[in-house]
């Protein structure tokens, strides 16, 4: 529904909320939607294949501390002219997450104003509708950092950069003849960090990525690889200083948030890492499979678009619904969460921290189902595994083994979620690790993550929740049910 009690536009109303969604599928808004602010808008949560808003578009101004995950928002002609398909103007500490957001009928994905300390990552700007079709302004002296993002299919601004901006890893592709990266074209001050990011032309590229610099754009910049050639491969060249226009240069970078940070990539891995992670990529749906699609194409598919209902894309649906697992007692999470996690699926303590670790009990659920960061490592198996299959997770075993992959020589922490820190291991030269886990496990589910330190001290995020069932169950005694003469003699059973 669009409004009402159980809707998306009542469960963003108000602030200080969790929001999750019992449903997937297309939530069509007739009227744009104001997010408040102190939210957390948990879009990985949706079952079958999430959840997309399509209309006229969120206002995130004045939405402070928010965190909005997995979640897609298409504007498309149903929204109103000049309008952004997500705006922001005034507000401060927001984050962006594997969002997938497309067809703005003015910019797609803008911040401006007074609006401060926003990160975007490991998210999708798309197909601005022509005849604008712009990705978007990050124009604010109060800080925008976007990291590991795609950009794609926008005749201009991907982005336009005006203020303070870090724009790391990134991947830009098929931009039109209004500019990839267009540098400040103003008057006011510009102290940015544009690093490691690929743009890769596409059929309607006729333009350098960058455009429209001045002596007032204060720019670090560092291994930004173009590919120009149409060819079906990744093999663009670093871009000179002269493909920068007239810049200031700035010999070091400006400190912001991922300046000296581990996870940031080389150009041609943070391509590969775009390709497999961005947008709301727990489950894609077809919109975002097309422009991944046209994006691996390194030059032959993509296309600026004047209305989204036209093939290849024809709207923003069908996005299969599913169905959310049980919660007996609505807090959130899930009963089979909650058992593996040793909490009572009938009390609903989302708002407790049973481990300790910082953060409640409904945050380390939230966090279980998907992948923050770049991951370092991944948890792939136990040992015995005695299920239907050799990789179901499920075991008649009580003293197990858990083994997965990382960095050759990467220390692993294990931690079994409600409890704490469990065990560490060193990965081999391979890059596998295991552990023992001791003790014997209780019947049931039981919840783990790992986190991986490199060399250099730095911590990745966790891996997904990995869950592991006990079930000493023996197997049910074999029955004879019928004996038939034809014309040998069968024994069913």
């Amino acid at each position: 529904n669009d409004s009402g009690p159980g809707s998306f536009r009542d469960a963003v109303s108000q602030p200080n909320r969790y929001v999750v969604f019992a449903v997937g599928g297309v939530i069509r808004i007739n009227s744009r939607i104001p997010v408040a602010p102190n939210l957390t808008i948990a879009g990985q949560t949706a079952p079958g294949e999430g959840i997309t808003i399509y209309g006229n578009g969120l206002s995130f101004s004045n939405a402070n501390n928010t965190v909005t995950r997995y979640l897609r928002i298409r504007m498309g002609v149903v929204g109103d002219s000049g309008a952004d398909a997500v705006t922001i103007a005034q507000g401060n500490n927001m984050v962006f997450d594997h969002v997938s957001v497309s067809w703005g009928r003015d910019e797609t994905f803008s911040v401006s104003g007074t609006a401060s300390n926003i990160t975007v990552q490991d998210s999708i700007i798309a197909q601005g509708l022509f005849s604008h079709s712009a990705g978007g302004l990050l124009e604010t002296s109060g800080g925008v950092s976007v990291v590991r993002c795609l950009y794609v299919d926008n005749t201009t601004r991907n982005p336009k950069v005006k203020g303070v901006n870090e724009f790391v890893n990134n991947v830009v592709y098929n931009w039109g003849g209004g500019g990839g990266y267009i540098l400040g074209d103003s008057a006011g001050q510009s102290f940015v960090n544009v690093i490691e990011n690929y743009y890769i032309n596409g059929p309607s590229t006729g333009i350098q990525p960058f455009t429209r610099g001045n002596l007032n754009f204060h720019i670090y910049a560092q291994n930004n690889y173009h590919d120009d050639n149409l060819n079906g491969q990744l093999d663009g060249a670093v871009v000179p200083q002269s493909g920068y226009t007239t810049v200031d240069w700035i010999t070091t970078p400006f400190p912001y948030p991922t300046v000296g940070a581990s996870n940031v990539m080389q150009a041609t891995e943070a391509y590969d890492h775009v390709i497999a992670n961005a947008g709301a990529s727990r489950v894609r749906d077809r919109v975002d499979l097309r422009l991944i699609e046209e994006v691996q194409s390194l030059g032959a598919l993509g296309q600026i678009i004047s209305n989204e209902n036209d093939p290849p894309k024809s709207g923003p649906g069908p996005v299969a619904g599913g169905r959310a697992p049980a919660d007996t007692d609505l807090d959130g999470m899930p009963d089979y969460w909650k058992n593996a996690a040793g909490l009572n699926p009938r009390v609903a303590d989302h708002n407790r921290d049973a481990d300790g670790n910082g953060y409640t009990n409904l945050e380390d659920y939230l966090n279980s189902l998907v992948k923050g960061g770049v991951q370092q490592g991944s948890i792939t198996g136990v040992t015995t595994d005695t299920g239907l299959s050799d990789a179901d997770a499920v075991t008649s075993d009580d003293t197990l083994t858990l083994s997965g992959a990382t960095r050759a020589g990467a220390n692993v922490t294990v931690t079994k979620v409600g409890t704490g820190v469990i065990g560490s291991a060193t990965a081999d030269s391979n890059g596998r690790w295991s552990l023992d886990l001791g003790a014997p496990l209780v019947e049931g589910p039981h919840a783990f993550t790992a986190a991986f330190v490199n060399a250099s001290g730095a911590v990745s995020p966790p891996t997904p929740a990995f869950l592991v069932t006990v079930d000493r169950t023996p197997p049910a005694a074999p029955a004879i049910s019928g004996v038939t003469l034809d014309p040998q003699l069968k024994i069913n059973g």
